[in-house]
């Protein structure tokens, strides 16, 4: 069965970096494009940035343009996002996404 788990959340100081992984199972990673999805306390989930399946193409929501980076092993069926920069506006739990399929989350928390 398809699972994705996601690691790497903690607490960070504002300006802080950390980076989140996604380890994948179940399926052929190389095929899928995968994506990274944020939901803070009381807002909708949002889309935090993609990656097609063999990390050619790249996309991220305006908010975090030139302070995240998302990228992939194929070989070792992993995700990540590569987190600098960080904001308390960051704070929010982290999801990891294949077409149809979402991992249980990482809490990400920016604060001082």
């Amino acid at each position: 069965q398809v699972q994705l788990v996601e690691s790497g959340g903690g607490l960070v100081q504002p300006g802080g970096s950390l980076r989140l992984s996604c380890s994948a199972s179940g399926f052929t990673f190389s095929n899928y494009a995968m994506s990274w999805y944020r939901q803070a306390p009381g807002k909708e989930r949002e889309l935090v940035a993609f990656i097609s399946s063999a990390g050619d193409i790249t996309n991220y929501a305006d908010s975090v343009k030139g302070r995240f980076t998302i990228s992939r092993d194929n070989a070792k069926n992993t995700m990540y996002l590569q987190m600098n920069s960080l904001k308390p506006e960051d704070t929010a739990v982290y999801y990891c996404r294949r077409t149809a399929y979402w991992g249980r989350g990482t809490q990400v928390t920016v604060s001082s």
